[in-house]
């Protein structure tokens, strides 16, 4: 009984940790070939999963940025 007061409230905390953390999409070895400074460069926003077209471009051509243009700076 004693060890179910201390798991129980332990596997809550656990389970809630894992819902409420944020996944990430880009990886920072993409960032580090590249030399791309920015998660912008490829992504819409920071944290974002959705892309823009240089990111787009870089996931049609087999994660290279040799034919994909930068991003337009706003």
């Amino acid at each position: 009984m004693r060890a179910l007061k201390v798991t129980l409230p332990a596997a809550i905390l656990m389970a809630g940790f894992l819902l409420c953390t944020s996944a990430t999409y880009g990886k920072m070895e993409y960032m580090k070939k590249e030399g791309v400074k920015s998660c912008t460069y490829c992504h819409v926003k920071a944290g974002a999963k959705d892309l823009n077209d240089t990111g787009k471009c870089y996931a049609a051509n087999d994660h290279s940025l040799a034919k994909c243009k930068a991003p337009e700076k706003k």
